[in-house]
Order: C-alpha cells, then structure tokens, then sequence
C-alpha cells in the first residue's frame, strides 16, 4: 500500500521541514503514523523522529526552531492532549491534561505558552446522572457529514509552559461563547475547529466563529473573524456581514493578517463564491483589503514570505493544480510555474526558496523543492518510488471541447494498462462530486484512476458547468440548472472522445458517480440507455427528501428557486425521482450508514425503485461509514465490488 504524508511544515528558520508519514494497513492494529525531518535543500534524506501507535497531528515549530509542539494519545490518555518535543533529542512532554481534548498548538511569540483548542461540554455533569438516552434540539443543525451535534462547543485556551501554570479559557463566560449560534467550522469529520492564531504581540488571539449557526434555515450562515485578549473576555468580530472568512494567519512582519475570504450569496442572482485573498492592516483593522478581486481564480491554501513581500497561492486552474505568486505592494499575481503533469499544493517559502507537495494520479503527494526557473522540481521525499516503479500507467491526456452551449468543457482521460491504441476499450465515464469541485491529475485511494482502468478500460472525467478552476460564473451556472446541463455536456464530451481516440468502443460503456456524481447516475438513468451498468454512490435521487434529511441549510432552497412547499424551480424538474419510470439501466447502489449529507435513505429509494421495476441492482451499505468509505477492508471490498460490477456488463 502507498505511504501518505501530512502537509510540510517549516522551522522557523526555513532549514528543516517536519511532516507525519501514514504507513497504512489493511489491519488498522498494524498501521503506523509518526512524525519525520528533513533539510530543506536535500542534503540530507528524511529520518523518523516519533515512534509511536497514535498519530501526531497539528505540528508546530517554536519561535526559536529549538521545540516542536503536537497533539496526540500516549499511554493513559483519554482524549488527545499537547506534547512538545525537544529538537535537541529527549521525550516528549505533556503539557496539557484536559478532559475536553487539546488540539491545534500554536505558540506565543515569545515562546513562553501555548494556545489550543479543547470542546467544553457545559452539561458534562448533567450528562453523567442522566437515566435517559435522547438527543434533544431547538434549532438546526442537528448533524453534520458522519457526526450527531450536541452542546459541546471548542474554546481557544492559552497554556503558560510554566510547571504549575493552568489552562486559561479565554472565551468563557462571554457573551459570542454562551450564544446559540456559536461554533467553529466545521471540517470533514463533523467536528468544528476555531483556528486560532496568535497576534505578533502575544496580546491577544485572532479566531474564526459562527455567530448565527443556529439561523441556518433562515438565513445565510458566515464565518467571521475575531480578537480577544490573551487574558480573556468578550471577543469583538474583525469582520462584517456579507462574507465569510477563514485561516487566519499573521505576516511574519506583523503589520498585517491575511485570510481566505468567499461572499455571501446573492439570492437574486450569483450563489457561488470564489475564495479569494483578504488582508487587514494589524493592529489597526479597518476593512478587508481583497487582493485577488479581480483574479478569476480560487484560492486553495496560502503562505507568506519571510519578509512578507510576496504571498504564495495554490489554486486549481483549468484542470491542474498551479502555484502563484503575489506581490504585496503592487497586487501583482504571476505563475510561478507552468503545471503540465500532476499537480502542486502546499507551497511554502524554505531558506533559499520553496517547497511544496506534488502529485500525480499514480503518486501520492511527496515533498519537492521547486526550480521556476527550469519549470521543474527536485523530489526531497519519495517515500512509494518503488511501488510506483512496477505500476504500468501511461500519462494522462487532457482535451477542451466547445459544448453545444457555446461553453469550453475540459476533460482528463486515463488509460490502461499494456495500452494498445490499435485495440478497442470500454468505456468508464466518471464525472467527479461537489459539483464544485474539479477532474485532475491527483492521487485518491477511493476512486484511483488506475485500479479502474486496470481490467483495461479508458476512464474519462470531464468538468462539467458547475466545476471550480474555471471562473467563477462557470462554477456558479450550475446552480440554476443543477441535472440537466452538466448531464449533457458529459454525453458530448463522450461522443467528442470518441471521434478524436478511435480505440474506444462506444457499444460498451458505463457511468460511476459519487455524492453529486451519483446524483448525475440517478439522472442518466432517466435521460440516457447508452450505458450498460452504472454505478451510484451516495447519490440523491429525491430533491424533497434528500432536503428534508441532510445536513443543509437555506443554500439548497435558493439552489432550486424557492421554498420546497412551492414545489417550482428546480424541486421536481430536475429531481430523478420524476423519472424513474424511464430507469433501464442496471446499478450498483452504495452507500454509508453514517452519512449525513446524502442520507443512507437515498441509496435505499433508488434501490427500491430499481427492484419496483425489475432491473437489476445490487446494494452495499456499510454501517461504520459515513460520506466516504474510509476503512481499509471497506475501501477494498468497495473497489472490488465496483469492479465486479463492471466486469458483469462490460
């Protein structure tokens, strides 16, 4: 199995860089993840630095580079607490014991404390004497991904490093704290995360909070900055309504703080947002200063120069993921290099340049030390060389066509095994999820390029309207046709493959899809019989009831054009269920019992449907997953079960 690394991070003096390597097994008893080093110019190959059962997570380097703090589990740990490590050789020492959990270290400028995150449960003791089991709401949301909500809340706490020193909670107590809206935001597994960073001074924190979470359903919910003094008391916001923001972070010269801004949507015309480049002057705020505002781009992380004159962006663009630079004082953004082959996250500056992750859909990301000169780059880890050395994967190949819409649509084809251009394939059409998302050259253990076209099958995915890396009226078009166009332009972009590489054979082709892409499936089986099977994977097939059960808000009513009573819009033209009496196709339903964004539900109807009509299906339903299948057995039986599916009609 291929090794996965962590984000780099950088000491302070941009010598050494630190990142976790993930060894993964099948058996999660025997998968291992633990912290490594290496130089950043390469004269040295990486060495491990922890060799421990639980992984290390949230690394952060000490002002002086001579200490390196991390949350984890070590023996006799209930909850993840905050180690520091010495750089100089020695154990790591805790220095939180909370019962909460401490995530996120970040350190004091002058290297004398830590602040972290921890959840603050405010009826833990009523929890304990309660004779009940019920989980009791008054507002949305209730879930979120794979997790049930409840009252516990994440707090920013700021720990001196002194022997008898205690954790400080810096927002009990207040006003924003004790409301019903507050929260963090929310990541991928559920959880909510304040991302909390120091000022220059050390006198105060800046974090990212919902106010209004609980308004969901009336109103648009924002992610908005704020500032309390290292000593507590009330937080003030930084920004105003109209715009959420997010990752804070402090240019090294401390006059002014960045962080990734998208605007609100406009109910009366544009709902999707690009992110885009905020900066404040510090310690005198005033109004966001938007940078990128006139760059058609998102933005997909940030670092700042060490003098703070530039300011590295990665962004997905037209099917790649590039890197750019921006200078500070003139606004001025320049490709930093040409991107043909795979794609880079993750830029960061290192003594003498940068540094940043890059991939392919063969490689798992390694870390590479960037030449813009020579548009290339020099591999500083290469943890799965040998795995990929026997992997038989021929390049990538890009292609644009003109839809019917008039609209340029991008397409990334990938091909078999042992290719022979003079032999007919079958084909394997698989539009990605979102739908703001984008098809790129990047590694995935879920849906892996090559182990689907290894029974020798050409995989096409196109970027459909709705896809990000494009512009933004191109991610936002989809928001008033959400089925119909996109499902066409995928059809064309089959039919423009098929003139321009003669190898595929059109008289065997299949779909698979997941999250939105399986919403896509759903309506391909209602508008096409060109494809023998498909696959679904938790793919809506309700518009109603996918609404009624899933972890949204009011984004998807001003998706559909109105309330869900009125029924216009989009709620029942564009819903597959109205189709089903058209459904022919063979499918594979699968789905996670623990899913709340396409509840578990969906799967069933569309499974319910296909038997009502005597087509055949087949459904996988994995009770300790949610949106993705994640575990290791899991995700093997998954891709097995797909391929079999594929084997059977192909």
């Amino acid at each position: 199995m291929m090794k996965r690394m962590g984000e780099p991070v950088v000491s302070p003096d941009g010598r050494w860089i630190v990142f976790s390597l993930t060894e993964p097994d099948y058996d999660p008893a025997k998968q291992t993840s633990d912290l490594w080093i290496l130089r950043s110019d390469g004269t040295e190959p990486p060495r491990r630095l922890t060799y421990t059962k639980e992984p290390e997570n949230g690394v952060a380097w000490s002002p002086d580079g001579t200490r390196m703090a991390f949350s984890t589990k070590r023996e006799g740990d209930q909850t993840p607490q905050i180690y520091i490590l010495p750089m100089s050789g020695g154990e790591a020492r805790r220095v939180t014991n909370i019962s909460g959990g401490a995530t996120g270290p970040q350190w004091r400028p002058d290297g004398k404390a830590i602040l972290f995150q921890s959840q603050v449960d405010p009826i833990a003791e009523q929890r304990k004497d309660r004779k009940w089991n019920a989980r009791i709401y008054d507002a949305m949301p209730i879930r979120f991904w794979n997790a049930w909500l409840d009252e516990r809340r994440p707090h920013v706490f700021v720990q001196e490093l002194s022997d008898s020193a205690q954790p400080l909670d810096l927002v009990k107590g207040s006003r924003l704290a004790e409301s019903a809206g507050f929260n963090g935001v929310f990541n991928e597994t559920g959880g909510q995360d304040l991302q909390a960073v120091w000022a220059p001074d050390g006198k105060s924190i800046v974090f990212v909070a919902y106010a209004n979470r609980d308004r969901m359903m009336g109103e648009e919910v924002e992610s908005k900055l704020f500032v309390v003094a290292a000593a507590g008391g009330e937080p003030a916001a930084i920004t105003e309504r109209g715009a959420s923001y997010d990752h804070p972070r402090f240019s090294p010269t401390g006059d002014y703080l960045y962080a990734q801004t998208e605007r609100s949507p406009d109910p009366a015309g544009r709902l999707y947002s690009l992110a885009r480049l905020a900066q404040f002057s510090w310690p005198d705020t005033g109004k966001a200063k938007i940078l990128t505002k006139g760059w058609d781009r998102s933005i997909g992380s940030f670092s700042i120069s060490h003098d703070g004159r530039n300011v590295y962006l990665a962004a997905e663009d037209d099917g790649f993921d590039q890197l750019f630079e921006l200078t500070v004082s003139s606004e001025k953004l320049e490709r930093i290099m040409q991107v043909t082959e795979g794609g880079y996250t993750s830029v960061q500056p290192v003594e003498g340049g940068m540094v940043a992750e890059f991939q392919t859909s063969l490689r798992p990301p390694e870390i590479v030390r960037l030449d813009p000169a020579k548009g290339s780059h020099t591999m500083l880890t290469n943890f799965n060389a040998a795995a990929v050395a026997d992997i038989d994967a021929p390049a990538s190949i890009h292609f644009w066509f003109v839809a019917k819409n008039g609209k340029r649509i991008h397409s990334i084809m990938t091909l078999p095994p042992k290719f022979d251009p003079t032999k007919k394939y079958p084909l394997i059409v698989s539009p990605h999820g979102g739908p703001n998302s984008m098809s790129k050259d990047n590694f995935t253990t879920r849906w892996n390029s090559y182990l689907l076209t290894s029974p020798g099958y050409v995989l096409l995915r196109t970027d459909y309207t709705g896809s990000t890396g494009f512009g933004e009226k191109f991610a936002d078009d989809i928001e008033h046709d959400v089925l119909r166009g996109p499902a066409q332009e995928i059809l064309e972009a089959i039919d423009e493959a098929a003139k321009r590489y003669p190898y595929i054979d059109t008289s065997r082709q299949a779909a698979i899809g997941a999250s939105y892409g399986g919403y896509l499936m759903n309506w391909f089986n209602g508008h096409t019989k060109q494809f023998k099977c498909l696959v679904i994977h938790a793919g809506a097939i309700n518009n109603e009831s996918q609404y009624g059960s899933n972890d949204g808000g009011i984004d998807r009513e001003l998706r559909m054009g109105g309330p869900i009573w009125e029924k216009g819009g989009q709620w029942n033209d564009e819903s597959p269920l109205r189709y089903a009496n058209e459904f022919s196709t063979p499918a594979l339903i699968t789905d996670g019992e623990q899913d709340f964004r396409v509840p578990l539900t969906e799967s069933i109807t569309t499974f319910k449907i296909l038997q009502r009509r005597g087509i055949p299906a087949r459904l996988i339903v994995f009770p300790d997953e949610g949106h993705w299948i994640l575990k290791g057995e899991n995700n093997r039986l998954h891709m097995e079960e797909v391929l079999a599916w594929l084997k059977r009609y192909l």
